[in-house]
């Protein structure tokens, strides 16, 4: 079965591009495009079976980080890359915060575009390495999570939640954290949706910052 993928992109030329990428692998079919969050909001309402959104940031009447907030919210199963041009600290964080699943650049090659699809649906989180090197610096700085969510109560989590969290922390993917907790990769699935409940958060990024800024892991 064709993984179902969708472009969300205002530049037209940018989006030719990317299709042009995408046509050399026959198991991915682009099921439609969007020029803005607004459009692509409205599009997901008529029909959301979809797999991975590639998702710019910077588009008019709504930007990338707000639709990916809204796609993560009402449509949990589908997977949101952000492919862009933007690599900024304050971008990267608000994707993440968003629940974003991953983070590239768009000189990214066909090849790597692709791994990077096969990849997140295999519950990964592809980045440029420059992204993921902004990423870890985030991990870091503690002090970039907000107020707010620090007078938060903390939260308590089970000992394999936190194996778990520690395991993500390394950047494995399920399959992997599987195989080194000798558990199914569906029960790891099943606890990392937990720990998403309790850390209220929508992505393994999120969960981990919010973790260590919690001391937790």
């Amino acid at each position: 079965m064709k993984l179902k993928i969708c472009i969300a992109e205002d530049n037209h030329f940018l989006t030719l591009a990317i299709k042009e990428k995408l046509s050399f692998f026959d198991d991915l079919t682009v099921k439609f495009t969007a020029i803005n969050g607004a459009e692509l909001i409205g599009k997901l309402e008529e029909d959301h079976h979809l797999d991975v959104i590639l998702m710019d940031i910077q588009m008019p009447e709504m930007d990338g980080i707000k639709a990916t907030e809204i796609v993560k919210n009402k449509y949990p199963h589908i997977k949101v890359i952000m492919l862009t041009v933007v690599d900024d600290d304050d971008c990267v964080f608000k994707s993440i915060k968003a629940g974003a699943n991953g983070y590239l650049l768009k000189e990214i090659q066909a090849d790597i575009l692709y791994k990077s699809i096969l990849e997140v649906m295999d519950g990964g989180a592809p980045m440029t390495p420059s992204i993921a090197l902004k990423a870890l610096n985030l991990l870091r700085k503690p002090l970039l999570i907000s107020v707010e969510e620090e007078k938060v109560e903390q939260v308590k989590l089970s000992k394999r939640q936190t194996e778990i969290l520690i395991q993500l922390s390394k950047g494995l993917n399920y399959n992997v954290i599987a195989e080194h907790l000798f558990i199914s990769p569906s029960t790891v699935r099943k606890h990392i949706e937990n720990i998403y409940k309790k850390l209220q958060v929508h992505s393994k990024l999120e969960a981990v910052i919010k973790a260590q800024s919690q001391n937790l892991i």
